[in-house]
């Protein structure tokens, strides 16, 4: 039997005797007064003479994190997650119910405790208890040592203990809760309805992707997880509801890095009688106002650069950044030609078949995407991937969207939506010809979308944001697992299974 089966083994032991004793193990509540950080919180600023003055008296709940014994009285360490509480056990103080728990507890036990709050001798806050519930008995064994596991995946695979184990993991979702928070009070600020889009389609439409399939049995029908909600949410801009967004799970059956998982969180937001350059306006002022709520500054370092978000925020057209990386001029970048041999130059391939707008993208993803480290929006992105998007007045090669850059990674996109029925319709067409040439993430024919469209639809423009790359940046942490409580992982031997 290994060390961990003996361990496991014994708890079950003490379970049994305290079964035996009348203790119930996992009673379904405990009426309690403050947890331990909020004790601190309320007290902590009190002195000795102070609390004895007051001599409060609280029920608090908590997990055991330390036991230590000191003859016949015991120190025990009661944590909420945020912060801990010492317990003061003197055994021929408590009643027998009480002091059949202390006997049996184990670091991990949730557990409530009664007493008087005071300061020892040292000046640590105290509860003196005087009672003792086992609130859950705890029979696997919390990590001995956490912190600097070389197996840094199995904080991903066992994030309960994680979050136990290390209070900084606790800290990146606590930051990911307030940004979202943050992000929902500005558009509420500005009149947005908060909606719901089915998350099974029968066409996935809203961005370029490949999707999950599902089977609804009962209408012998294939289903799509949602890539993204867009013609949904642009359908209630058609019905009347001008300003709507969703804070939605989307699905994309695509590769796993540092920046991508098969499932992720995005807002998206919709806009009637605008144009993507108030979205670009309301974007800076929101992620300027978000990082400042969260952080305290709107500065944050990444990867030991440290990113203003106080200053003003660059502009480029796709084709400046291009020029820019590559040292190249306007004429270099005017046709797949001039585009080709910068590539070349580079190491890199075009193919002659591929549309200009393709070819731009694929060089500005190449040479110039890893060097935005700056807030930087990337501005007039070709049509040829751009198939929602208005075309731009100046150059119609072109659409009036915008792509936002922070730390080398794309956070935002958004543009001024095309309503043209007519117009929308041939981009569509164009879609499915890019499907014939083998382009499996183009756009699907989405005829009820049309239709909605020929009902008309107001101008308006939408923006999705990356809600966990956006918490990446604020948290400082490079993957993406780092910010998703449970990021999809292969299975491990035999759990697929069981």
């Amino acid at each position: 039997m290994s060390e961990l089966e003996n361990q496991i083994e014994h708890r079950r032991e003490k379970l049994a005797a305290l079964r035996r004793a009348g203790v119930e193990a996992y009673p379904s509540a405990f009426e309690h007064d403050l947890e331990p950080a909020a004790v601190q919180e309320r007290f902590g600023g009190l002195d000795g003479d102070e609390l004895a003055a007051r001599a409060p008296v609280l029920r608090v709940p908590g997990r055991l994190r330390a036991l230590r014994s000191h003859g016949k009285t015991s120190f025990a360490d009661l944590h909420d997650g945020r912060a801990k509480l010492q317990l003061m056990i003197r055994a021929a103080q408590l009643d027998a119910e009480s002091a059949s728990v202390l006997e049996n507890l184990d670091l991990g036990d949730y557990v409530g405790a009664e007493g008087t709050l005071i300061r020892t001798r040292t000046g640590e806050l105290t509860l003196q208890v005087r009672r003792l519930a086992l609130l859950s008995k705890a029979l696997r064994p919390l990590p001995e040592k956490w912190h600097g596991l070389a197996d840094v995946e199995q904080r991903y695979r066992r994030r309960y203990l994680d979050l136990v184990m290390n209070p900084e993991s606790r800290r990146v979702f606590e930051l990911r809760s307030r940004a979202i928070q943050c992000l929902r009070a500005a558009l509420d600020r500005e009149d947005f309805l908060e909606v719901e889009t089915p998350m099974m389609q029968v066409l996935p439409g809203g961005a370029a992707a490949r999707p999950f399939v599902t089977r609804l049995h009962a209408l012998d029908l294939d289903l799509y997880l949602r890539v993204a909600p867009e013609l949904y949410l642009k359908r209630l801009l058609v019905g009347g509801l001008h300003r709507v967004y969703e804070i939605n799970r989307n699905f994309r059956n695509e590769g796993l890095s540092a920046q991508h998982n098969p499932e992720f969180t995005m807002l998206e937001f919709y806009w009637a009688y605008v144009d993507h350059e108030r979205l670009i306006q309301f974007t800076e002022e929101t992620l300027r106002e978000l990082a400042a709520e969260v952080l305290g500054e709107p500065r944050l370092e990444w990867k030991g650069t440290m990113l203003d978000l106080g200053a003003a925020w660059q502009r480029l057209t796709v084709r400046e950044a291009v020029e820019k990386a590559c040292a190249a001029t306007a004429a270099d970048t005017d046709d797949v030609e001039g585009l080709r041999r910068l590539a070349a130059a580079r190491g890199l391939e075009i193919a002659p078949e591929t549309p200009y707008g393709n070819a731009l993208m694929a060089l500005f993803e190449a040479t110039a995407e890893d060097g935005l480290q700056q807030p930087t929006f990337i501005t007039a992105l070709p049509v040829e991937v751009s198939p929602l998007a208005k075309a731009s007045r100046r150059d119609a090669r072109f659409t009036d969207r915008f792509e936002l850059y922070l730390g080398g990674m794309e956070l935002a996109n958004g543009f001024s939506e095309l309503n043209d029925p007519k117009v929308q319709a041939e981009r569509f067409r164009q879609q499915l010809a890019a499907r014939e040439r083998g382009d499996e993430d183009a756009h699907r024919f989405d005829h009820d979308y049309i239709r909605a469209l020929e009902h008309g639809m107001p101008p308006a423009a939408g923006e999705g944001i990356g809600i966990d790359r956006l918490s990446m940046l604020l948290t400082g942490r490079t993957s993406i697992r780092d910010v998703i409580l449970f990021p999809t992982l292969r299975p491990e031997a035999g759990e697929a299974d069981t």
